[in-house]
């Protein structure tokens, strides 16, 4: 009985322990969405408008070597994109604005590997984005859009926690915040329109580590 005792507790507090060593490798892919309807108050008379109603959805893989124990360095790659709508009925006014952003991002994760299934983990990054605005207005029936296009400089911080479901496969539950900044040059000035963007995010995923050398069981 004490035998199948100590077997369990070896299993149990030793999970977290199997993987996250010099020469694994850690892929992931996390995914986040958000929704949030802003309703002001704006008076003219007798008329009143709402606010914009605002939806983001964003994906991240990425992969990771780890360079040390409990220490993985690789590249995120992100998509998001941010829908932005406006709706003035009674002007007969609509907007519509779609952000996406794709960055590469070099990055550096450490994982709280604790001898038990829930290992906290904490990361930055840095890299190169770019960012596509589409965008639509109508006033009265007549419609004006546009597109622009955007590159430029950018980094997140991130933390969360795995929950480890084998010896190889985590599911996990974090925070981000990332920021993007971009310089376009005015047209007939030596001016610059410099543009941020930030964003805070919950995301959930999973992550698959792999063993340098095979283990003998992933249970």
């Amino acid at each position: 009985m004490k035998k199948l005792l100590l077997a369990g507790a070896v299993a149990l507090f030793g999970l977290s322990n199997a993987q996250m060593t010099k020469g694994d490798w850690v892929i992931s892919g996390s995914t986040g969405f958000s929704f949030n309807n802003t309703t002001q108050k704006q008076t003219v008379g007798s008329e009143s408008a709402d606010g914009p109603k605002v939806s983001t959805i964003n994906f991240t893989p990425s992969v990771g070597y780890f360079v040390m124990d409990k220490l993985a360095v690789g590249i995120d790659l992100d998509l998001t994109s941010i829908t932005t709508k406006f709706d003035v009925s009674d002007i007969s006014y609509k907007s519509k604005s779609t952000l996406t952003n794709f960055s590469v991002m070099p990055t550096a994760t450490y994982y709280f590997a604790n001898g038990t299934k829930f290992v906290p983990y904490i990361g930055a990054g840095a890299g190169f984005a770019t960012n596509k605005t589409k965008s639509s207005e109508t006033l009265a029936g007549v419609t004006d859009s546009s597109d622009d296009t955007a590159s430029g400089f950018t980094w997140k911080v991130k933390g969360g926690v795995n929950y480890m479901i084998t010896q190889s496969f985590a599911l996990n539950v974090g925070l981000s915040y990332n920021q993007f900044t971009s310089k376009q040059d005015i047209d007939g000035t030596s001016d610059q329109l410099k543009n941020k963007y930030n964003n805070f995010g919950v995301n959930a995923g999973f992550s698959y580590f792999i063993k340098s050398k095979p283990q003998k069981s992933d249970k």
